[in-house]
């Protein structure tokens, strides 16, 4: 079992999506992410079992080498949070919102 402590200063960022993917990113402790592995994705178990408590769906998708300590996970626009599975409804929606968002937020004027 993992430190309680340790866990306690684990840091997840706000989420952030592109068209396709919402991300975020967790700070873990440098000395609880030295346990964990260092060249290689790690599955759900793996990163539940570290600490890391997030809703169902995401993936660790990237090691980022400068700094092995933030893990950077995605998941699917429109995931279930609740059984990590792709909602086609949710989907849509959550492609029209970032469309909307883009065209709203895009500078027309040079």
């Amino acid at each position: 079992m993992v430190n309680s402590d340790l866990i306690s200063r684990i840091e997840y960022s706000e989420k952030y999506n592109d068209e396709n993917y919402e991300y975020r990113h967790v700070i873990m402790p440098k000395e609880l992410a030295k346990s964990l592995p260092r060249s290689t994705l790690m599955s759900e178990q793996e990163w539940r079992n570290a600490g890391i408590q997030m809703s169902r769906g995401w993936q660790h998708f990237m090691i980022h080498r400068p700094e092995r300590h933030i893990f950077l996970f995605r998941r699917a626009l429109g995931t279930d949070p609740l059984s990590g599975k792709v909602d086609p409804e949710l989907e849509r929606q959550a492609k029209d919102q970032y469309r909307t968002y883009l065209e709203d937020n895009t500078n027309v004027e040079a």
